[in-house]
């Protein structure tokens, strides 16, 4: 009877032990510099965890100090490829991407270097560039592929699309596809292309209903300010890196941008004969004054900064409204990138001019995902056929809108007959 009984003692232990060496957490155990803990696993993967990777503060100099990135992974099994989202900001929870879903792919969530929780005691922006960042994403890549040995695919939206595109330039044998969706690559500071972008999409009578709105509000701001004031107040916003006056004009000079990015409907632009309570209302559905708060301006801030620096803008057009604002200054076309305390960074375009050309001659195996209507298009990396690469630039579709899920049949089957014949590619 004991020997039976240690028989299925030792049957469970040897079950255990192997269900233990199986299991990705022991190899999670053996990767140096990684901290982890089990997450709620989504539908379709084994298991899932919530990693804090330790990263340095500069990949040159290791010895000046390190931070912790937060990374999300869910694990399907060790076959399957692999896709590596970089967030342009921080990563707030463990959302599956539908290249994740769609190629029944393993996935690793990378939240950006000095933002949500992965931030350094104190933060020092001359760590905070693109050389850096996409670093923190080769160690990444390099860590895992002990665990994950088959085809790796690098994406991201908006900011995170950027730091995928930036992240292929540096390391282009790291990943094998990489998918950007609404990425812009912006040349400048103040890139144009936006400008011409706003004076020409839509109808005429769209865009002259929005320059209405915009008017009729700046000339109203006696009754309308006093209205922003109890808003502001109401919602708690505060108002120091911008006063409350200049917020709101910014919110006027955004109003363009947003609404054409988050798929504004022209049928929706109120008369400029409405009441301005009604016309001010529809403005905060579009571009609201607490995106120029100082909450805003803090979590932002070091996107702010990476723009000012090397990722490049857009800026507003002041030209139009000459004579009617009164807090901003006219003498220059005031830009978006409102930089942390409002410090003086010198812009670098060097880096996006030779993307630019590396991408037009030598980005092979990119799929740029786009929508027509979304602002940020105007800047998107431009069609080459000098490489093996995939455009969509969705019709109709938003920032929000140019998704896989939302394209055509045709523009699908397009799409994964692609990714299939690169997967396929043995030299890859």
């Amino acid at each position: 009877m004991n020997n039976k009984y240690l028989l299925i003692c030792l049957c469970l232990c040897t079950g255990t032990l192997f269900a233990q060496i199986n299991s990705i957490e022991r190899q999670l155990f053996e990767l140096p510099d990684v901290l982890f803990s089990p997450n709620k696993t989504p539908y379709g993967f084994q298991e899932a965890f919530e990693l804090r990777v330790k990263q340095p503060l500069d990949h040159k100099a290791p010895e000046k100090g390190f931070f912790y990135q937060k990374v999300y992974l869910s694990h399907r099994n060790r076959e399957a490829n692999t896709v590596l989202v970089s967030e342009g900001y921080q990563a707030n929870s463990n959302r599956i991407y539908e290249l994740s879903e769609l190629l029944s792919a393993n996935q690793i969530v990378v939240e950006h270097r000095f933002f949500g929780k992965s931030q350094p005691d104190s933060i020092d922006y001359q760590y905070l560039n693109l050389e850096q960042a996409t670093a923190d994403l080769h160690r990444i890549n390099q860590l895992f592929k002990s665990i994950y040995s088959n085809k790796w695919i690098s994406t991201g939206i908006s900011k995170g699309g950027q730091t995928a595109i930036f992240y292929r330039y540096f390391y282009p044998d790291d990943v094998d596809i990489s998918i950007p969706y609404v990425a812009p690559l912006n040349l400048e500071l103040e890139d144009k292309r936006i400008y011409a972008f706003l004076d020409t999409i839509g109808s005429d009578t769209c865009r002259n209903a929005i320059y209405a709105v915009q008017k009729k509000l700046l000339q109203s701001r006696k009754k309308v300010l006093p209205l922003v004031r109890w808003y502001a107040k109401g919602a708690g916003l505060r108002f120091n890196y911008l006063n409350l006056e200049a917020a709101f004009e910014f919110s006027i000079l955004e109003y363009p941008f947003s609404f054409w990015q988050w798929g504004g409907d022209c049928r929706d632009i109120p008369s400029p004969d409405s009441s301005i309570e009604h016309l001010l209302e529809h403005l905060f559905e579009i571009s609201n004054v607490d995106f120029f708060s100082d909450s805003y301006m803090q979590a932002y801030a070091a996107h702010y900064y990476q723009a000012a620096a090397q990722m490049g803008y857009y800026g507003y057009q002041i030209k139009p409204f000459r004579g009617l604002l009164q807090a901003i200054s006219t003498e220059n076309n005031p830009n978006a990138a409102f930089t942390p305390n409002k410090i003086k960074v010198p812009f670098d375009g060097q880096l996006s001019q030779k993307v630019a050309l590396w991408l037009k001659t030598k980005g092979h195996r990119f799929i740029y995902i786009n929508g027509a209507l979304d602002t940020w298009s105007a800047t998107a990396v431009p069609y080459s056929d000098k490489v093996d690469a995939l455009w969509f630039n969705m019709a109709g579709k938003d920032h929000g809108a140019a998704r896989i899920k939302n394209m055509s049949t045709a523009q699908r089957n397009q799409f994964m007959q692609q990714i299939d014949r690169w997967l396929s590619d043995s030299k890859n």
